[in-house]
């Protein structure tokens, strides 16, 4: 399958996924379940990896399928759609436009391709590792060599202290010149579009974090898990985002090293 081809099907896709999405954007009735790990999940998240699961049976039924709401599916394929239907499902249910669609293309363990689709402020974001556009136009990460003039962005600002080095973290806050929770993937656009210069996570699942990979490296920045190493593959379990010109000097503030 040549990437081109990917490219565009990856478009129809997340069209397709804003469908089941928009309408319930901002509805006060829409129901939300609490799952085993005690995250929120909506009739809109299921519905939109449903449809999407389908037409990727459709068009291509030897491809594999990981996705959040409904598990894997031939997690062994050569090729292996990674979906994330609402990632920031809390700011979902809160009316706010900060969550987004992640869609994904695995090769043989590798993302190759990834999306993120903000239905709400129209915003598709697409990267190969090579190039990354929104809405169809090259974007770069902007230049950033210390963390006193960066902006850090995160998820969650109580995930840290529980999943890794709370007190390091708190250091690194500290540090940069603005601390926001403008999280989940819509951080990582911002990282990507030159608006935002550090974007953490201390856990993510591999519907969050696969399809965000190749639209960092796209915009020119460097993605790897908590500790430096990489952020390729379905074990991968955590991220920092950020243009080469910082990325280290995060990571050692995060481990330990000498700033």
């Amino acid at each position: 399958m040549k990437i081109e081809e990917a490219r565009g099907f990856l478009v129809e896709l997340a069209e397709a996924s804003a469908r089941e999405i928009l309408p319930h954007f901002g509805r006060k009735g829409v129901g939300v379940d609490t799952k085993s790990d005690l995250s929120p999940v909506t009739v809109a998240d299921r519905e939109a990896e449903r449809v999407m699961r389908e037409m990727i049976g459709r068009r291509f039924p030897e491809h594999g399928i990981v996705g959040e709401e409904f598990g894997t599916l031939r997690g062994d394929a050569e090729f292996v759609w990674v979906l994330d239907p609402i990632d920031g499902t809390k700011s979902f249910i809160s009316a706010i436009p900060l969550f987004g669609t992640l869609i994904g293309l695995m090769h043989r363990g590798r993302p190759v391709l990834g999306c993120i689709h903000q239905p709400v402020l129209r915003q598709l974001m697409i990267g190969d590792g090579d190039v990354t556009t929104l809405n169809g136009e090259p974007v770069r990460g902007r230049s950033c060599t210390s963390l006193s003039d960066a902006t850090l962005l995160m998820s969650d600002p109580m995930h840290p202290a529980v999943y890794q080095d709370g007190a390091k973290f708190e250091a690194l806050c500290r540090r940069a010149r603005v601390v926001r929770s403008w999280g989940d993937c819509y951080g990582y656009l911002l990282v990507a579009a030159g608006w935002a210069d550090v974007m953490l996570d201390p856990i993510m699942n591999p519907w969050d974090l696969q399809p965000i990979v190749p639209i960092i490296r796209g915009a020119g920045g460097v993605i790897t898990d908590w500790n430096g190493g990489s952020a390729d593959g379905l074990a991968a379990a955590s991220g920092i985002a950020a243009m080469p010109g910082i990325h280290a000097e995060v990571v050692r503030a995060l481990n330990g090293g000498p700033g």
